[in-house]
């Protein structure tokens, strides 16, 4: 839902980019305005892994590499991106290119592909058969490229925290009717947890 919000196509809206989490929070970016924006496609995610945008300068080898390899994210009008290469969870990477995030306030949020802990709670049932190997572990791959979760930043170290159903209802604190539905889902993916995050912003903009 919230990949389809987002555009896959070059845009002429304002652009900023932030080098790290303090500039992000604070809004003092650097403004441009011929970065490029490109959905990848599947079979790009599954081989080469990494966030589901790319995004580039054209005519502009040296400011291309560095939004691969130093910008920390990248604002094209009210859409978000974080780089996947900045963003760890416990040991794990999220490879490199973009990934679309909601910031509420001070925090921000974005959504990436689940590991570690977060694939295993939106993959298969804990109870369901899993094959072992590189045959079983390139199905494991394949069934999650499709599959999204959200992580929030921790604004003290930088690392992302998995925002499961747990992490959601304490952010909720406050909105017993967005609580009470919460604990009715089933699924801790995006397309359910990002309605949450999307009302919370919507209503703290509203106090």
């Amino acid at each position: 839902m919230l990949l389809a919000l987002l555009p896959a196509f070059p845009c002429e809206a304002q652009q900023v980019m932030y080098s790290n989490l303090r500039e992000l929070v604070a809004h003092e970016g650097d403004t441009v305005t011929t970065l490029r924006v490109e959905k990848r496609s599947k079979n790009k995610i599954l081989l080469l892994s990494g966030g589901d945008y790319r995004i580039e300068a054209k005519d502009n080898p040296s400011l291309s590499r560095y939004l691969r390899k130093r910008c920390y994210a990248v604002q094209v009008d009210t859409a978000l991106y974080v780089n996947c290469r900045k963003m760890r969870y416990k040991r794990y990477r999220f490879g490199n290119y973009y990934a679309p995030a909601i910031q509420i306030g001070e925090h921000v949020y974005f959504c990436a592909q689940p590991v570690g802990q977060a694939a295993s709670s939106t993959s298969t049932p804990a109870n369901a058969p899993r094959l072992g190997g590189d045959v079983g572990n390139a199905i494991a791959a394949s069934a999650l490229i499709n599959a999204r979760v959200f992580y929030e930043i921790n604004p003290r170290n930088g690392r992302a925290e998995f925002v499961g159903k747990e992490k959601m209802m304490s952010l909720l604190v406050g909105y017993p009717h967005l609580q009470k539905r919460l604990q009715r889902e089933t699924s801790e993916r995006a397309s359910v947890i990002g309605y949450y995050l999307t009302e919370l912003k919507r209503l703290t903009k509203e106090k």
